[in-house]
This record gives C-alpha cells, structure tokens and sequence, in this order.
C-alpha cells in the first residue's frame, strides 16, 4: 500500500454516526472492521518503516554515524506525519474501500 497517495485527515474529525451504518447495520461490527483494518495497516506500516531503518543499520561506529542518524530521523519524521491507521481506515470504509463479510450472517442466510 502506498500510504503517500492517501488523501485524508491527519488529526480527528467529527462524524455523523449514521455513516458507519452504511454497509453493516451494526454500529458495534463496523467498529470491529475498522479495528481489524487499522491493524493490518499499521503493521505494514511497521514493516515497511523497518525495512527503510535496516538499510541504515551498521555493525561498526564511524564518523559518518551522525549522517546516517539524521536520514533515520528524516524518515522516521516522514512516518509521524502521515495519517493514523485509524483515520485511514475510516478513509477506506467511508469511501467504500474495504471488502468484509461476516460468515454468520451468510450461513444464516442459507437455512
């Protein structure tokens, strides 16, 4: 996921509730869908945070250690100002971009 292209908020905003019955009619499992969401992006954010910190990681100490602190910082920076996984999951709920389903009300459909 490329998180530079998303376009929402970066702080809290006030919703209206009757948006996040769109799609569930359950205020309660769409809370849990954006839980499960908010998680998944949240650790590919991690990993692709650690990937770009271990191409700086070195086993010796050098003079060029503070060069390379600040390009950390720099892309550590970069990750804070970005919009909470949270707030991107609203994002993609709201937008219709997410896929859920739950199975109980699929099996219940069937008897």
């Amino acid at each position: 996921m490329d998180f530079k292209k998303i376009r929402t908020e970066t702080t809290v905003v006030t919703r209206q509730k009757d948006q996040f019955y769109k799609g569930t009619g359950n205020i309660y499992e769409t809370v849990a869908i954006l839980t499960k969401r908010a998680n998944q992006i949240a650790s590919e954010m991690k990993e692709e945070l650690n990937k770009k910190i271990e191409e700086f990681a070195t086993n010796n100490d050098s003079l060029e250690e503070v060069f390379e602190n600040r390009e950390q910082i720099e892309i550590a920076k970069f990750y804070e100002r970005l919009p909470k996984p949270t707030l991107i999951a609203i994002h993609e709920f709201l937008n219709d971009e997410i896929y859920f389903r739950n199975p109980r009300k699929d099996t219940q459909d069937e008897f």
